[in-house]
């Protein structure tokens, strides 16, 4: 009741034990002052608490004022006389923190003022996380941080017989719980993951690698004795190529072919055999040849010589057939068939073959090869030749087959003993065409090829080039015979279809687009590598530019091969024009200019408005240099990205009805381009999108959107058909699945398909039926043509020119695409994976999460609360970042996913 009371009381200094932020939690009691006798005076009904920093106890004495406070305290409960009276005391409880803390320690202080109070206790605490094993991962005590929303970042340390995959972390939040782990340990080779340590693989059991899942046990034919093992050894007689994977049983060489048998034509035998018994346990068997030629009265045997040719091949034949041709005549020889495998250099000695013993029959000579001119006169020429490469015997004669050019039908044929001849009787000034063969007891061989005399006044001794005519005058018939049923088919077929007139048949009548198909003629792809000499295909596809025409202002990017820079080219005659020039860096070899020079080659192939337009080459001086036409907004992904929402869905429809029409071209053209992507389309500034990267080889070695598939080479998985994928079946058809994946980039404005998902995981979603969801605001006709494009029967999928119509369609008629795929109308196939049959619910929230292909996530949502699909129902996008997922991409894929539960649950559909 006395006035202007101030009472103090002063804790000890209390050490905060490197916390940063301190919580106090008070009970006290607390007396209405109304209930006082002789009224309220100066009763109050609160007390102040205050706090001191101090790195030691010499705070204790410092003056009041420098206290700083914390909070004045009010009761929530107060007690009166009455109370008192029974003995009623209501305890009140209030928890205030502090922080950041600076210095070692504090006191706490308490100033009462004029109030009837009991302080009852004072319970002073910080906040941890508690160590943790998590991941085979171990997480020390953690002192939560300053800031009441602060996330620490902890790093674990791997736990015994543990090595890092992805540096483990975890966060300790304010409230001492573990969230959002990231990363993990796994058990190290020859050990495994049982009960959150590594366990040791027993004898007999291996573990190659980290991320192999458990010890297994070794393969057929291998052994170990100890423990740990990462491998096991091969028993004896068995081996393991060097790359065949631990998982593998030792393997052997096979045992020899069986049952080999032969049939010899004249010069050639066929051979043919069994597969061996044995092939060892591995798949990789094939064949390799042996030819010996021997002596039939000395019995030695020596190699067959180069000469021999095998069809079609010597090793590593996969066939259990094999033709050898251009053998002597009348020649012993012996063949081995050996079965090798990929052991069989492990183990020489264990290499087993079957022989075959052939003798060659009587054959003609092989044709005259070489011939040279010698004396010429007005009226007549001598010439010389060698003896055929290949006798088969003794020459008995030769026969020499002339005419004159262009009267094939009127010859002269003289015969000589000996390799030179001279033939009178020629017309002075006119051209001759000479044929020679020979002849043994076996008959004449083939005549030689034709060799040309353009007139009698050319020099002699020079050898001749022969022309490309027949090589045997047998083939004359041939033609005569060919010619004369000619004649007749063509008679036989005007007569049909004068017939057919008669009979009321007219072109009217005729299907008009089996009338285009018979017309309509379509220039075809050229492949630049069937060119023996890749240069001849650049200068025949490549226009060549003087070096001076171009001028090179600035590097826009960099290439494979080198720089790419924008620039002018400025042709005699023409207007200057902006162009992109990719150069060769300094220092290639021949193979990166003849790679690089092939992307010209199959370009300049190309004419349309929706293909990149190549200008042409530099090839004739340093550096060497393809120039194209300048796109000025770049590649259609990062443009859609810098641009998002700034377009309306016309002007995206014209984008991809252009990216259409030159993918029609293409095929057309019989061109599959195997990495059709919004990365590889270039757009101008008037928004046309013209299709580019013709560099396959650079598509299937080193992109980065690759991944290596089962048969060797890479490809871009997230674009790529299934059926390309599995089998590299490049077709039309898997263009067109790669267009629907464009037109997805598309709407999303350059959203990376399949967002943050493994190569792997696509690969799987797509084979079960998974189909990438429609982005927003997309026109349902779009989404659907995107479906039809997805079809996993690629003869189900629209072709281009189907495409280009349905798109054209669409642009005449924009309120077609008014209709949107929103969440009530989207076909989803996340919602009926792994549902029970008819209800479209999910069992538990771990199912509904593996379902959508986000179960990385189950146990954060079971650890903070969402047990149940009731609880997730709940979930908002703030929830989402607070439990820890960042990526936008799993954001969008579980709100969409429980916006469409939530539709279906309006609808009656998904009883949650």
């Amino acid at each position: 009741m006395e006035q202007n009371q101030n009472n103090w009381l002063l804790t000890s200094w209390i050490s905060n034990e490197g916390a940063s932020r301190i919580f106090i939690e008070l009970k006290f009691t607390l007396r209405d002052c109304n209930s006082l006798p002789g009224g309220l005076g100066t009763c109050k009904e609160t007390f102040n608490m205050y706090y001191f920093e101090s790195d030691d106890e010499d705070g204790r004495n410092i003056k009041e004022n420098q206290y700083i406070k914390i909070d004045t305290i009010a009761a929530d409960e107060s007690f009166t006389e009455l109370d008192l009276g029974d003995r009623v005391m209501k305890l009140n409880t209030e928890v205030r923190d502090v922080g950041p803390l600076t210095k070692k320690g504090f006191y706490l202080a308490f100033q009462d003022v004029g109030a009837c109070i009991a302080l009852v206790s004072v319970r002073v605490y910080y906040k941890k996380c508690p160590s943790v094993i998590r991941n085979l991962a171990r997480f020390p005590d953690t002192i939560t941080g300053a800031d009441s929303s602060q996330l620490l970042e902890v790093s674990g340390v791997c736990v015994n017989h543990s090595v890092t995959d992805e540096a483990p972390k975890m966060h300790c939040s304010a409230e001492g719980e573990w969230l959002v782990p990231i990363g993990k340990c796994l058990c190290k080779a020859g050990y495994e993951e049982k009960n959150n340590t590594c366990q040791v693989c027993r004898p007999g059991f291996f573990k190659a690698s980290p991320h192999s899942p458990s010890c297994s046990k070794c393969p057929p034919h291998s052994y170990t004795l100890d423990e740990a093992s990462t491998s096991c050894l091969c028993e004896e007689h068995y081996f393991r190529k060097e790359s065949d994977p631990p998982t593998m049983a030792c393997t052997r060489p096979p045992s020899a072919p069986r049952s080999a048998i032969s049939n010899v034509n004249e010069t050639s035998v066929f051979l043919e055999w069994i597969p061996p018994a044995d092939t060892g346990g591995r798949k990789d068997v094939s064949y390799y040849i042996a030819c010996k030629k021997c002596n039939s009265h000395s019995g030695l045997c020596e190699a067959c010589g180069g000469h021999v040719r095998y069809l079609p091949q010597q090793t590593g034949l996969k066939n259990t057939s094999v033709m050898m041709v251009d053998l002597l005549a009348h020649t012993n020889y012996t063949f081995e068939i050996e079965a090798v495998n990929g052991v069989s250099d492990q183990n020489p000695g264990a290499r087993q073959f079957v022989s075959v013993n052939v003798t060659t029959n009587q054959a003609a000579p092989s044709p005259v090869s070489s011939v040279k001119k010698g004396k010429i006169t007005k009226n007549s020429i001598s010439l010389s030749w060698q003896e055929p490469d290949r006798p088969n015997g003794i020459i008995l004669e030769y026969e020499i087959k002339y005419f004159e050019k262009d009267q094939e039908m009127s010859y002269t044929i003289i015969k000589s003993k000996e390799t030179t001849i001279t033939a009178d009787g020629l017309k002075p000034g006119s051209a001759y065409v000479f044929q020679i063969r020979a002849r043994t007891a076996a008959g004449y061989g083939g005549f030689s090829r034709r060799f040309d005399v353009p007139c009698l006044e050319n020099s002699s001794g020079q050898e001749w080039e022969p022309v490309a005519a027949s090589s045997d005058q047998s083939q004359i018939p041939i033609i005569v015979v060919s010619v004369t049923v000619g004649v007749i088919l063509l008679a036989v077929v005007i007569g049909f279809l004068l017939s057919g007139r008669r009979c009321g048949y007219s072109k009217a009548k005729q299907d008009p687009e089996e009338e285009k198909m018979h017309f309509h003629n379509v220039r075809t792809y050229i492949d630049p590598h069937t060119y023996e000499d890749p240069n001849q295909a650049v200068h025949e596809f490549a226009k060549e530019i003087e070096a001076s025409c171009i001028t090179i202002e600035r590097v826009i990017g960099a290439g494979e091969f080198g720089e790419v820079c924008s620039g002018r080219l400025k042709l005699q005659g023409k207007r200057e024009l902006p162009v992109a020039i990719k150069t060769l860096k300094v220092g290639y070899t021949e193979k990166q200019r003849r790679d690089f020079l092939g992307e010209a080659s199959i370009m300049g192939q190309f004419d349309h408005p929706n293909i990149i337009h190549l200008e042409g080459v530099v090839t004739k001086s340093k550096p060497v240099m393809i120039v194209t036409e300048y796109m000025e907004n770049g590649s259609l992904d990062t443009f859609l990205k810098k641009n998002d929402g700034q377009f309306t869905v016309i002007q995206l429809v014209g984008m991809l009805r252009g990216i259409a029409s030159g993918m029609k071209y293409l095929s057309d053209m019989g061109y599959v381009h195997r990495d059709l992507a919004a990365r590889n389309i270039l757009i101008n500034s008037n928004l046309v999108c013209k299709v580019s990267d013709f560099g396959l080889s650079r598509v299937l070695e080193d992109d980065p959107e690759a991944a290596y598939t089962t048969r060797g080479g890479k490809i871009p998985i997230r674009w790529t058909a299934p059926e390309a994928i599995a089998f590299r079946k490049f077709t039309s058809a898997s263009d067109v699945w790669s267009y629907g994946i464009v037109m997805w980039e598309v709407m999303s404005y350059g959203e990376r398909p399949y967002w943050e998902m493994t190569n792997q995981d696509v690969i799987k979603a797509v084979e079960e039926g998974y189909r990438l969801p429609s982005p927003m605001d997309c026109p349902a006709a779009l989404y659907q043509l995107m479906l039809d494009c997805w079809q996993k029967d690629r003869n189900s999928r629209p072709k281009f020119d189907e495409i280009v119509s349905m798109l054209d369609k669409l642009i005449r008629n924009p309120s077609s695409l008014k209709t949107l795929v929103n969440a009530s109308s989207r076909v989803s196939n996340l919602l009926v994976e792994h549902s029970p049959v008819g209800s479209g619910a999910y069992r538990s929230v771990g199912e509904w999460l593996e379902a959508i292909k986000m179960g990385r996530y189950t146990e954060i949502f079971m650890e903070n609360g969402y047990s149940s699909m009731d609880a997730v129902a709940q979930v908002t996008l703030e929830d989402l970042r607070r439990l820890g997922v960042t990526l936008v991409g799993h954001q969008k894929k579980i709100m969409n996913s429980l916006q469409e539960m939530k539709v279906q649950l309006v609808n009656g559909m998904v009883p949650l």
